[in-house]
C-alpha cells in the first residue's frame, strides 16, 4: 500500500508524535502531515498511518494511539506512547533507511528503544516526571521540544502547524544524532577490540584516532589497562579510563606532579620532551609527538603501580 497521509492531532505537539514523524517522513517522503482530529481523517482508510489520535492500537489498520483504555503496554508493562508504537513497527525500515549494517539493526533499535524512546514514552504518560533530572529538568529533550510550541498569546490560526514544522528538522537532528552515534560506536568497538589483542598485557592502549573505547574495554575484560593514547590533528593525547560510565573517577590518574603545568614547566617536570599540557583534574595530557606521548603514559603508568594508585 502507498502511504500518502500521515495523520496526527492538531493543536499542542508534544515529543511523542513529534520525534513519530521524524520516523514517518523518513520513511515515506512523499506523504503529507494532516494535524487534525477530524473524524474522517482519523479513522482508519487506504494510504494513511494515523498516530497519536484515534484511540485505537491496530498496527494492520495503520492506527497507533494509546491514549485509549486499556492502553498498549510493553511486556514488562511499562506504557507506549505513539513513539514507542511506531518505534516498534517502523524502527527496523528506519535504521535500514539510514543505512545502518544489518548486522547491528537488531541492537542498535534495541538500544535506541531503551535510552530515548523508552524514556519519551515514560513522561508522555506521566509514569515518569521530567524532574527526576533535578537541575537539568528544562534541558531534558521532551521539555526542549515542547518549549518549541507558540507562545500563549499568539493566536494565529496556523501558529501551532507552522511551529511544529519548524521543530521537525530540530527533533531530526537529535534522532538520527543519537543513531549515527550508536552506529559509530559499534565500529570503534570493533577497532578497539583489536587494539586490545595487539596491546596484549601492556597498560598503555594506543588507538589510531580518538574514538569511544570504554564498552569495549569493559566487554573484553582488559582491567589491567590504565591509559589511552591516540593521534589528535596536531598533537597527541593521554588519557585515563573511567571507573564507570556515571563517574568521573579513573581507574588512574596522570602523575600529580604534572597537574595544571603546560610547555617549559611541564617538561621539567615530567623529563619528556615534547610534553605540552596536562589538565588539572590530571585525566588527560597533550605531547607533540608520539613518541612522547608514548613515553609519558609509560611514565604515568610507573607513578600509579609505584604509588598503587592504580584503581
Amino acid at each position: 500500500m502507498i502511504i500518502t497521509h500521515l495523520v496526527t492531532h492538531n493543536g499542542g505537539f508534544h515529543a511523542d508524535e513529534l520525534l513519530s514523524s521524524v520516523i514517518l517522513t523518513r520513511l515515506f517522503p512523499q506523504a503529507e502531515v494532516v494535524r487534525t482530529r477530524d473524524a474522517a481523517w482519523i479513522t482508519p482508510g487506504e494510504g494513511k498511518i494515523i498516530y497519536d489520535v484515534g484511540r485505537d492500537y491496530d498496527a494492520e489498520a495503520g492506527i497507533f494511539d494509546h491514549h485509549q483504555r486499556p492502553n498498549p503496554v510493553r511486556e514488562d508493562e511499562q506504557p507506549y506512547s505513539s513513539l514507542g508504537l511506531i518505534w516498534k513497527h517502523y524502527g527496523l525500515d528506519y535504521l535500514r533507511a539510514l543505512e545502518i549494517p544489518e548486522a547491528d539493526l537488531e541492537d542498535i533499535h534495541a538500544s535506541f528503544e531503551q535510552s530515548f524512546v523508552l524514556p519519551i514514552d515514560l513522561m508522555d504518560n506521566g509514569a515518569m516526571n521530567p524532574s527526576v533530572a533535578g537541575p537539568l529538568t528544562p534541558l531534558t529533550l521532551s521539555v526542549l521540544l515542547e518549549s518549541l510550541k507558540p507562545v500563549f498569546d499568539n493566536r494565529s490560526s496556523d501558529a501551532d502547524d507552522e511551529a511544529f514544522a519548524a521543530a521537525l528538522p530540530i527533533a531530526r537532528a537529535f534522532v538520527e544524532a543519537s543513531i549515527t552515534k550508536k552506529a559509530a560506536k559499534r565500529r570503534a568497538e570493533a577497532i578497539v577490540t583489536k587494539a586490545i589483542q595487539d596491546a596484549g598485557s601492556a597498560r598503555i592502549l594506543e588507538l589510531p584516532m580518538g574514538m569511544p573505547f570504554r564498552s569495549a574495554i569493559e566487554a573484553t575484560g582488559a582491567d589491567h589497562l590504565l591509559f589511552v593514547v591516540t593521534p589528535r590533528d596536531t598533537d597527541w593525547s593521554i588519557g585515563g579510563i573511567r571507573i564507570s560510565g556515571d563517574s568521573f573517577e579513573q581507574r588512574a590518574d596522570l602523575p600529580a606532579a604534572w597537574a595544571g603545568l603546560t610547555d617549559a614547566a611541564l617538561e621539567e617536570a615530567s623529563g619528556v620532551k615534547g610534553a605540552k599540557f596536562c589538565h588539572n583534574g590530571r585525566f588527560i595530557a597533550v605531547a607533540s609527538s608520539r613518541e612522547a606521548a608514548l613515553k609519558m603514559a609509560a611514565l604515568a603508568v610507573e607513578e600509579a603501580e609505584r604509588t598503587g594508585a592504580a584503581a
